[in-house]
């Protein structure tokens, strides 16, 4: 099987490279600018899902494409990759015959009024309307991301919490292993949650965060408002399928900190 990789330089990208090669699967990965060949087995190819250069050349001779490429929080741009480049890939996936796009997106997107999510929500409908088989696979939230939430709050000497907001950390590692998973089944024509092995409320992870780093700030509860907080409250940030990741916010944190 040849598998490419839209976003490969990314987070999530990163770990699903080798979670694939370890697999055995052959892998093309895209770069908006050229890599040089460093011997890791990865077909690099350089594309640009904004402008539609390499694109064709990227999907060619592939039997399934992960499309994690993402521009989130950064205006106009965001919905150029997010929707047009995601409408751009499927178009140009189906042509060449791809038989299996898996789209990554985020859990609670559809429930939670958040600018980035409604575009994800979006670059969702274009794939379910694509002309291909698909897959969508929403995850909950990073360690990482949780981790630099907290720690841009500290440095402003203060930890902001609300205690209704439940969070599901997810190790970035126990979602590339999900796609590889869903790539080896093959396309679903559904959308899957994907979860951390714990659901935390807010201040509870914050109170972990701040006691294995051995980092002294207060925390301060406070209920977020409007209807964005109401949607966090909701539980909509969190997920009961099964099965999910194996590694704990606690676990990530004295892995990187101790």
């Amino acid at each position: 099987m040849r598998v490419l990789v839209t976003g490969a330089t990314g987070v999530l990208g990163s770990a699903v490279l080798p979670a694939l090669r370890e697999a055995g699967v052959a892998v093309r990965a895209t770069s908006r600018k050229p890599r040089p060949d460093t011997g890791s087995g990865i077909d690099w190819i350089t594309a640009d899902l904004t402008t539609g250069a390499g694109v064709a050349e990227a999907v060619a001779e592939v039997d399934a494409v992960v499309h994690l490429a993402a521009a989130p929080y950064k205006g106009k741009y965001t919905d150029r990759v997010e929707i047009d480049g995601t409408r751009l890939l499927t178009e140009a996936a189906a042509r060449a015959g791809v038989s299996h796009l898996l789209y990554t997106s985020i859990v609670g997107t559809d429930r939670v009024p958040w600018g980035y999510f409604q575009s994800k929500v979006r670059g969702e409908e274009v794939v379910r309307d694509a002309p291909l088989p698909w897959s969508i696979l929403r995850a909950t939230q990073f360690h990482a991301f949780v981790d630099r939430a907290f720690t841009m709050m500290a440095k402003l000497g203060v930890l902001i919490t609300d205690p209704g907001i439940a969070a599901q950390p997810v190790a970035v590692g126990d979602v590339a292993e999900r796609i590889r998973d869903r790539i080896e089944r093959g396309p679903s024509g559904s959308v899957e949650n994907f979860g951390g092995p714990e659901v935390l409320a807010f201040d509870e992870a914050a109170r972990q965060w701040l006691e294995v780093r051995g980092t002294r700030r207060p925390v301060l509860r406070l209920t977020l408002p409007g209807t964005l907080g109401a949607a966090f409250r909701g539980g909509h940030l969190t997920t009961d399928a099964q099965p999910t990741g194996t590694v704990s916010w606690q676990q990530y944190l004295v892995a990187k900190y101790r």
